[in-house]
């Protein structure tokens, strides 16, 4: 293998090991293991000395997964080439191994046959972070609520009026049982619940904090003029897609989003399915959600437009048509009697077209005026 020729370095990453294997460049070169190393950086160091003995340029792949980011910025501050690679685009093989899947990334990296995973920066997967800990903290909530009320249930305790209002607690606080042992476990659901509320109050107050200091707070702020979009939800999207100038056209975007019909077709019959869900979960839930808002009249509200009031021209009139054509389009397929679930994604779907719209024609259109 020649000094001046190019390595392809397949990199299986998990905890503790990478397993890892190389190619050469030239035609004829064969895959070769180069064994399995640590995760430290003086193991990577000492990996990328023993390789540049064999070929002047490096150029790393490896699968997105539970490892993160780190090896990528890694590698690139040292002036490598890296891609992260998509799992679900790699070539599939019936026997896996980790010595075998580095084998098959390098393979693919010298052929152009993976394809490249977005990586965030390192400010851009702050606030995703910041975003996903607050949805894990509502779940958490939801789940610690789930335990109380099913423990009341069971012994006949249940509350009729607003739940987890004033008047609830001062009802839950008056709960006695006959055994210290149940009046033990009402306290600790109840002490469970109240910590998860005030972890998440905690969350919320550092999110206020924070959207301000983002780079990308003004698109956040463009997202809100759509109607059903309020501060958690645009920063959801804004943080899982983070650059929507990404994506050529919005059939790309809702690709990605896997909001796209699955299908199965053969010879002259076509056969479509469900949504594929085959991309970001918590942009797609977040979108989902915010398509149920349509299924009221066209409406500018006084809180729709005091989260317009600040925004250029382009972005509120995108934002009233968006809000036209959904709300039409929701009575339109109800009416037909579809399943209003199977309408809701259909909207969701558009939604994504709009957002598409608001950031790489609303917000280009008021620069270019300013």
């Amino acid at each position: 293998m020649s000094k001046d020729s190019t390595l392809f370095v397949g990199l299986d990453t998990h905890k503790q090991s990478i397993a890892v294997a190389y190619i050469g460049s030239q035609r004829e070169d064969c895959v070769q293991d180069f064994g399995t190393i640590g995760t430290l950086h003086r193991d990577i160091d000492r990996m990328i000395r023993r390789l540049q003995s064999k070929a002047s340029t490096l150029f790393f792949a490896y699968e997105a997964g539970p490892c993160g980011y780190w090896l990528y910025r890694y590698l690139t501050g040292k002036g490598f080439q890296c891609i992260v690679a998509a799992p679900s685009k790699l070539p599939k093989d019936k026997v896996k191994t980790d010595r075998r899947d580095a084998r098959t990334i390098a393979t693919a990296l010298k052929n152009a046959n993976l394809s490249e995973v977005y990586v965030p920066s390192t400010e851009d997967e702050s606030m995703r972070d910041l975003i996903r800990a607050r949805t894990d903290m509502v779940n958490d909530l939801k789940s610690a609520k789930q335990r109380l009320n099913s423990f009341l249930l069971r012994h006949d305790q249940v509350y009729h009026g607003k739940r987890w209002s004033r008047q609830h607690w001062h009802w839950l606080s008056e709960r006695v049982f006959d055994t210290t042992a149940q009046n033990v476990v009402l306290k600790q659901y109840m002490d469970a619940v109240e910590d998860r509320q005030n972890q998440l109050e905690y969350m919320e107050k550092q999110i206020d904090e924070y959207l301000p200091e983002w780079g990308r707070y003004p698109v956040v702020q463009a997202l809100q003029s759509l109607k059903g979009v309020r501060q958690i939800t645009a920063m959801t999207m804004v943080a899982e897609i983070i650059d929507f100038k990404r994506f050529a056209n919005p059939q790309q975007l809702f690709s990605w989003l896997g909001l796209v019909p699955s299908e199965n077709s053969s010879g002259g019959k076509k056969r479509q399915g469900t949504i594929t869900k085959c991309g970001n979960s918590h942009a797609r839930k977040a979108l989902v959600e915010s398509a149920w808002s349509y299924r009221h009249p066209e409406k500018l509200t006084r809180d729709l437009m005091l989260r317009q009031e600040d925004l250029p021209k382009p972005v509120r009139e995108i934002a009233w048509r968006a809000q036209l054509r959904l709300c039409k389009r929701y009575r339109s397929l109800t009416a037909r009697f579809k399943n209003k679930n199977i309408v809701v994604v259909a909207i969701a779907r558009e939604l994504s077209t709009f957002m598409w719209e608001i950031v790489n024609k609303g917000l280009i259109e008021s620069e270019q005026s300013a």
